[in-house]
């Protein structure tokens, strides 16, 4: 069968135009100048004889052509991307980049790491963490494939934190988190102490930003809430920091009072170096989750991670 097709870099142009919306970060993920850009989408256009982008104010927007292709197109560089996969000799791989959460990845993983590099020596791992993990929505697939480049035998997987809805990818839900409330031992039996909830009033609250895009609004507010003391206590007072790894440090700093996501920190508790005065617990309906991409789940290092994972997410 011959197959008449416009050139693929054209398609792979009008992909990465429409996935951003905007010519200018097509042509900065494409490495390559706007104007490029939009020589390959008028050549594009004319080919095949129609419209596929109207300009909305400082971007563009997808005409209904456009719209009805563009699922379809992806299918088939999904597709090409896999038949390329298939058909590559790859040796034994040595690298894999996981990107994850910077308090899953100091509390939760960096504790369990020297498990997974004793059972599989020959696999460098190399570990980013980024607070972009967390998710305020669904994967935003760009993110993920931007980073990722699969020409390279090395290999990479992210960890989220979110609802587990992402399309295109393979994802494993790892364990699910509940909100609670940790401070200091020396702050919850100091003066004023923390003994009930409404002491609260009398101490600072903690806010970080991770927390807020998990509790889906005011954290503090909600846990509030839960222990039925919203009214006595101002859940809008305190510091902010950018990252729950750093609320967590200044609790145990007995700069105030914090959130932490359990099971997260329940081995702080279990050391002693924070404690969780009341048992009230927020359930925000997020869970960890290993996401990669489908082309590239099936690689060595990436199912021997995937694998060592599952099992420690179990015990």
């Amino acid at each position: 069968m011959i197959y008449r097709l416009p050139p693929l870099n054209a398609l792979r142009v009008f992909e990465a135009a429409a996935r951003h919306l905007s010519f200018k970060e097509a042509a900065a993920e494409l490495h390559i100048t706007q104007a490029a850009v939009s020589h390959q989408i008028k050549s594009l256009e004319e080919y095949l004889g129609v419209e596929l982008f109207r300009r909305a104010g400082r971007g563009v927007q997808l005409t209904e052509a456009a719209k009805a292709a563009l699922p379809r197109l992806r299918e088939g560089f999904d597709a090409l991307a896999a038949a390329v996969e298939t058909v590559r000799e790859r040796a034994d791989e040595a690298e894999l980049s996981i990107t994850a959460p910077p308090v899953f990845t100091a509390r939760w993983l960096m504790p369990r790491l020297a498990d997974f590099a004793k059972k599989e020596p020959k696999i460098d791992v190399r570990v980013v963490a980024n607070s972009r993990m967390v998710d305020s929505g669904a994967l935003d697939s760009p993110v993920l494939i931007g980073t990722l480049n699969l020409r390279s035998d090395a290999s990479g997987v992210e960890i989220h934190l979110g609802q587990g809805e992402y399309p295109g990818y393979r994802s494993d839900r790892l364990f699910g988190v509940r909100m609670v409330l940790v401070a200091s031992p020396d702050l919850i039996d100091g003066n004023p102490s923390l003994k009930k909830p409404e002491d609260l009033a009398h101490h600072v609250l903690l806010h970080d930003d991770a927390m807020e895009i998990v509790a889906h609004g005011n954290a503090w507010q909600k846990w509030l809430e839960a222990a039925g003391v919203a009214d006595r206590v101002d859940g809008s007072r305190g510091p902010h920091f950018s990252s729950n790894i750093l609320s967590l440090e200044a609790a145990s700093q007995k700069l105030g009072v914090a959130l932490a996501l359990r099971p997260l920190i329940d081995a702080d508790v279990a050391s002693g170096r924070l404690r969780r005065p009341f048992e009230v617990e927020v359930n925000p309906r997020s869970a960890y989750y290993l996401v990669c991409p489908e082309v590239i789940a099936e690689r060595p290092a990436v199912q021997a991670f995937r694998n060592w994972l599952l099992e420690q997410a179990t015990q």
